[in-house]
């Protein structure tokens, strides 16, 4: 399709058109007040809508900035979300619920292989992306599953299904952890949790107090110096790094592209300052979520509805995956004696991150809110390593 036969074909246009789209839904959800929303996310509206408009040529298929979305804004939303990960703070009010988390991402890692093989086989080749994409938000988020997409080189197809099974899936995984709180006697005793494991969550929740205040002139200024140089530093190293990891091992050439090696570095760097004072900069991760929900709508600008037709077969490997996720967290819960709010709180900061973990946080103690927020954040630092490690792992174990 070539850009001129859109109705909106203009660069500006055209990011006009995303940003309308992705405003328009969340202000639908804060107007309405439907709790519709907290089962079905505005990210899913939010991709599908432009998929819409430009099969029905009101906006192109091709567009710079949908390049410049993914070359900019993705390493961009990356810093933004990254530095205000604390992994201290969540240790310190979580607890053992911290590994609870991780035995929940090493389900999701290893839930993902698994059901890969399990679907394979109704699926295209490159469906090992799509899963490697989905485990991008089930690890750590939506920024997480974008990122993955563009290391693993995903198409547009294989985003929409994984778009598609998240939701279906989150639709039923989310009441499930709800109603696992009508269940805490029961389940807190099956897993011999200690009496004053509650009493201990809530005195640490005290101790912890949320910095992030109104931004300044100025520290608008910092954070965008910070930022953008973080991702000017990724783009000029990535190249000759890339070039470096293939010469050291050609096999790796296809695992660490530039854009791979790209999205890493700029994890890395990102992580590594979130231990100083740039973490102390207000209202990042706002902006950087924004960022996300406008990607997610260029996304869906390039995506066709003809590549959705395996969304039965993901959608079916998809819950069985959840399945497997949903074991390794009960096994964490039993190993290491931690309680039904915790659990809940640490699936919902994998599978739903920070939009979902609040609302569970909320529902089963909202002492812990502050620390479901951090144990999101915590996903977001993780998932840029082991989504696209799962991606690879599933096309390894199917023999791809």
């Amino acid at each position: 399709m070539e850009t001129t036969e859109a109705l909106i074909s203009s660069p500006i246009g055209v990011l006009a058109v995303l940003c309308v789209v992705a405003a328009f839904f969340f202000l639908l959800a804060q107007v309405s007040k439907a709790k519709f929303f907290n089962y079905v996310p505005p990210l899913l509206f939010i991709y599908a809508t432009p998929v819409f408009l430009n099969n029905f040529d009101v906006i192109p298929s091709e567009s710079i900035i949908y390049t410049g979305l993914s070359k900019f804004a993705l390493p961009v939303f990356i810093v933004l979300m990254l530095i205000k990960v604390n992994v201290p703070a969540v240790i310190r009010v979580m607890g053992k619920g911290v590994l609870v988390m991780l035995m929940g991402t090493a389900g999701v890692v290893v839930g993902g292989v698994v059901a890969y093989l399990a679907v394979h086989q109704w699926l295209s080749d490159d469906a090992w992306k799509g899963f490697g994409t989905l485990a991008g938000s089930w690890i750590g988020g939506t920024a997480n599953m974008l990122a993955t997409k563009e290391m693993l080189g995903a198409s547009e197809a294989q985003l929409g299904l994984a778009v598609i099974a998240d939701n279906v899936v989150y639709v039923v995984w989310l009441p499930l952890l709800l109603m696992s709180r009508d269940f805490a006697d029961k389940f807190n005793k099956w897993a011999r949790v200690p009496a004053d494991r509650l009493d201990a969550m809530d005195a640490a929740a005290a101790l912890h107090v949320e910095d992030d205040h109104a931004p300044t002139m100025s520290q608008y200024l910092y954070l965008a110096a910070v930022v953008l140089g973080i991702t000017a530093i990724g783009h000029a190293l990535a190249p000759s790094l890339a070039e470096w990891i293939a010469s050291l091992s050609p096999g790796l050439a296809g695992v660490f592209s530039e854009t791979t090696t790209r999205i890493l570095l700029v994890t890395t760097i990102a992580l590594l300052l979130s231990t100083t004072a740039v973490s102390t900069l207000p209202n990042s991760t706002a902006i950087g979520t924004a960022l996300v929900y406008v990607f997610v709508a260029g996304m869906g600008a390039r995506a066709s509805v003809a590549g959705l037709t395996e969304a039965p077969a993901f959608v079916l490997g998809a819950f069985i995956w959840i399945s497997i996720h949903g074991l390794f967290c009960l096994a964490g819960a039993w190993i290491f004696r931690v309680d039904v709010h915790s659990v809940a709180i640490a699936s919902a900061a994998n599978i739903g991150a920070a939009a979902s973990a609040p609302i569970v946080a909320a529902h089963h103690r909202p002492s812990l809110v502050p620390a479901s927020i951090l144990m999101a954040l915590l996903g977001y630092a993780m998932g840029n390593y082991l989504a696209p490690l799962t991606g690879q792992l599933a096309k390894i174990a199917a023999g791809q």
